[in-house]
């Protein structure tokens, strides 16, 4: 199909975003999701088949769109996730928390922050894990940005990008805004969501 042949955005945008660039340790879960034929950068870095990137941002917008935005928690505890984040949760509809995670959020109803989400989003599995292990425990299926370096146990569906770099973050969060409200029909086309939401406003100003 031409839509899923024609890229969300240009290849040379992804890496104009650094969303290809790796970790200098790669995990056996990621594997498939690297470029093999290049293999690494001149820094050891493993690389970030952006194709799959492409791909996998088109699956978790038509799976998160699938939900009551106000029923999806977006988490991230990673300093440069945390204004894409929230952008995104604004745009979308649904919640967020970033920083600090309270222990007990998902899983105890008595703490005042307590909130019942039926699907989660994480940053980054690792920054992430106390928000990871109690939706786990709370049976809620987790949709994850995952780095060359991270495993996918308890991950549902992997989103495969750089979670590290402000650059990246922006672009990734932006895109699957974009294409969750394309799936609403509430953006009808790509220029109008340019129009109204810059990428660049998007990245942390930490």
């Amino acid at each position: 199909m031409a839509e899923s042949t024609s890229p969300l955005v240009s290849l040379d945008m992804y890496e104009r975003h650094a969303v290809h660039i790796g970790t200098n340790q790669k995990s056996a879960d990621m594997k498939k999701f690297l470029d093999t034929g290049i293999g690494g950068d001149n820094s050891g870095l493993h690389l970030i088949d952006v194709h799959q990137t492409d791909d996998r941002i088109r699956v978790v917008s038509k799976f998160l769109a699938n939900y009551d935005p106000q029923r999806i928690l977006v988490v991230s505890a990673r300093q440069y996730g945390q204004r894409p984040a929230r952008k995104f949760a604004q745009s979308v509809g649904a919640k967020h928390i970033v920083g600090r995670f309270i222990p007990g959020t998902l899983t105890n109803p008595r703490l005042p922050s307590y909130i019942e989400p039926e699907v989660i989003m994480v940053t980054d599995p690792a920054a992430d894990s106390q928000a990871l292990s109690e939706a786990v425990k709370s049976g809620l299926p987790v949709v994850a940005i995952c780095d060359a370096n991270n495993r996918l146990r308890n991950v549902d569906l992997a989103l495969p990008a750089n979670n590290k770099g402000r650059r990246s973050l922006a672009l990734v969060y932006w895109l699957l805004a974009r294409e969750m409200l394309k799936q609403r029909e509430v953006v009808t086309n790509d220029m109008e969501w340019e129009l109204s939401e810059n990428v660049d406003d998007w990245e942390s100003t930490f």
